[in-house]
């Protein structure tokens, strides 16, 4: 019993450094986390880590328990306040709905929506389990939301969701907040977004990484694996045609050094960010074993991701040097070109300040949208960015 207890309080004290409310850190405290992972050990449970649940029959993550840094610092989006109802999409195990019926206390309601049974019912016994029985967990396409609990004060996605559903805001009622982790183009950013002059504003801001929503609401993103020996995989935001990337990988490389140096929190915030929204070839490449991918932006152990551009059988990828100097490596026939723009956009970052997530602003337009801006089109809304410059 000790030994739990002692480690949830030092993952609190590890998560409280990331600023998050009293309120926040006082639900951590109160919701065993382990009782949600059951089969974790309990180190491993009260660790700032995300934790795969579920996979797909071809092994690829499908559910987590997520970061309870990223989860903590949502919930401070929320902003959740005692007696508020809150629509939840995304059950996985159970943690994040108990984490917000805590917060919304017994005169509050916390319904939590999954499209898959299995984890609905894994969910509804572990918050038996942990004491929250009262937390309403359905199962369904998350998209519609719930109607029969509606209004809603506050509505949250714990999974990356390509676009704003419009059930979502429909059931919010006067004054309500959505918390999703948008995409854009390909990277996410979890967006709190209230209602302003006939259409959504952002409030907050925060960097994330979630798992996409699946089923009819999936945004058209695509990930195919290039090399299953190294499981060298490519993600295409939007989607499209490739090339013969193997075989331009293997062959000779162009390399075009910058003259931008930046550590690892600029490059994987700010100028991932600028690659996403502004350059349509942006992709990813990841991999799990050691093979093809040289020094990247993230290079953990097990895992390695570098960002870059894709056209055709060409490839060009962004990786660092000594004192973090940027430096395009490109493969395939048109590598002198793509290596040419991907360091224009680097410089292009650089004299425009560097900007990161922070400062960011999202307006989401349901219908006209105001002319000018940087735009992103989806389903049912029309993103557009900006950037605080004060």
């Amino acid at each position: 019993m000790t030994e739990w207890h002692d480690l949830r309080e030092d993952l609190v004290a590890q998560v409280c450094e990331r600023r998050i409310s009293p309120a926040v850190a006082d639900a951590l405290r109160a919701v065993p986390r382990h009782v949600f992972l059951p089969e974790v050990p309990v180190h491993a449970v009260y660790q700032d880590d995300a934790i795969v649940t579920k996979r797909d029959a071809e092994g690829r993550p499908i559910s987590s328990s997520s970061q309870p840094a990223i989860m903590a610092l949502m919930l401070d989006q929320l902003g959740v306040e005692p007696g508020q109802r809150v629509l939840e999409i995304g059950s996985g195990t159970g943690y994040n709905a108990a984490l917000l019926s805590h917060l919304v206390g017994p005169e509050g309601q916390v319904v939590s929506v999954d499209i898959d049974a299995d984890l609905v019912a894994r969910a509804r016994d572990h918050l038996e389990r942990a004491g929250y029985p009262e937390v309403i967990v359905v199962c369904g396409d998350g998209a519609e939301g719930f109607a029969p609990r509606a209004p809603y004060d506050r509505v949250i996605a714990t999974v990356g969701v390509w676009d704003l559903a419009p059930a979502w805001l429909d059931q919010l009622g006067p004054g309500g907040r959505v918390v999703a982790p948008l995409d854009l183009h390909g990277v996410q950013r979890s967006v709190a977004l209230e209602r302003a002059d006939g259409h959504w504003r952002s409030r907050s801001v925060v960097p994330c990484g979630f798992m996409r929503m699946r089923g009819p609401s999936a945004g058209p993103e695509t990930t195919r694996v290039l090399d299953p020996g190294s499981d060298l995989t490519i993600s295409l935001p939007e989607g499209g045609e490739i090339g013969d990337l193997l075989t331009a990988l293997d062959g000779p490389v162009t390399e075009l050094f910058s003259e931008v140096n930046t550590g690892l929190a600029q490059l994987v915030d700010g100028l991932s960010l600028w690659l996403a929204v502004r350059e349509p070839r942006w992709c990813t490449l990841s991999e799990t074993q050691p093979g093809r991918l040289a020094s990247g932006p993230l290079d953990l152990r097990g895992f390695k991701m570098v960002i870059g551009i894709v056209e055709g059988d060409s490839l060009c990828v962004l990786e660092s040097e000594a004192y973090d100097t940027l430096v395009a490596r490109a493969f395939g026939p048109d590598a002198a070109r793509l290596a040419g723009d991907l360091v224009a956009h680097i410089e292009a970052w650089d004299r425009a300040g560097r900007p990161m997530t922070d400062g960011l602003r999202v307006d989401a337009h349901v219908g006209a949208v105001p002319v000018g801006g940087l735009v992103i089109r989806k389903r049912h809304t029309t993103l557009v960015l900006s950037w605080d410059t004060g």
